[in-house]
């Protein structure tokens, strides 16, 4: 049983128990003892057999058609982002083993030329370029290059935290959300299993969201920082892929 087959079954028991029957038309009875819908009308919303939705809660080798799991996403009623993942999830096909993007060289120049905080990523997220004005904010050159990573910092490295001040949680749950839609294609892979383990054992709060299982696109948007020296920052902040590495993200803050 692969990483993926294994995710594919936790996320979809985690949306079949948060589904109330009434929400589906079903009648809600007193005498369940789990929460949320059953397998078998999971199933029977989809128009599937129970044995063979069963086999995918429990990740087994089981090869879903793109109607089946359409099907399945609309008895969950999972919204696009979350029928995206599955969809995702259910793709299959040889994967290589993670190995730590490389940023070419005129990218990293475009990067540091940049006036504003701006810093490319990877998928696992590590921070793999920034410029002067991202020092500036998160001070990266001064964590070691083993722990330069976005999830990393700003869950487990008290100095990053405070940057957020009272935002921190909403910060810290959206980027969880959004980093499990890429973990989960990666799932069972050494450098995220790592990651992993280190973010469990270095925050407290991880454990729970991730249990939950919560999936969230990126999106553009605000974001405020508490500076010790430069006060209260707002920026406007966007992602973008980067065409020499499809596998890398460029970061942009600038003013708002």
């Amino acid at each position: 049983m692969d990483g993926r087959r294994s995710e594919l079954g936790d996320f979809l028991r985690s949306r079949r128990q948060r589904l109330r029957p009434e929400s589906v038309g079903l009648p809600a009875t007193r005498r369940r003892r789990t929460p949320g819908l059953r397998r078998e009308e999971v199933a029977e919303l989809a128009g599937i057999g129970v044995d063979w939705y069963v086999r995918l809660e429990q990740g087994r080798d089981v090869n879903p058609s793109l109607t089946t799991i359409d099907a399945i996403a609309r008895a969950l009623k999972l919204g696009e982002s979350e029928h995206n993942h599955l969809r995702s999830l259910a793709r299959h096909g040889d994967r290589r083993a993670f190995a730590k993007e490389t940023v070419p060289e005129a990218v990293r120049r475009v990067v540091e030329s940049l006036p504003h905080p701006s810093y490319v990523i990877g998928r696992r997220w590590d921070v793999l370029a920034w410029n002067e004005a991202a020092e500036e904010i998160f001070a990266w050159g001064r964590i070691p290059e083993g722990s330069r990573n976005t999830l990393l910092c700003v869950l487990t490295n008290p100095v990053t935290r405070r940057l957020f001040g009272s935002g921190w949680e909403d910060e810290a749950r959206r980027m969880v959300a959004q980093f499990r839609k890429t973990h989960d294609l990666w799932a069972g892979d050494p450098a995220f299993v790592e990651l992993l383990d280190r973010l469990h054992e270095g925050s407290a709060e991880f454990d729970g969201w991730w249990k939950a299982h919560d999936i969230r696109d990126g999106t553009a948007g605000i974001k405020k920082f508490m500076h010790p020296k430069k006060g209260t920052l707002r920026f406007q902040h966007a992602s973008f892929q980067c065409n020499d590495d499809p596998a890398l993200k460029l970061v942009i803050y600038t003013p708002a």
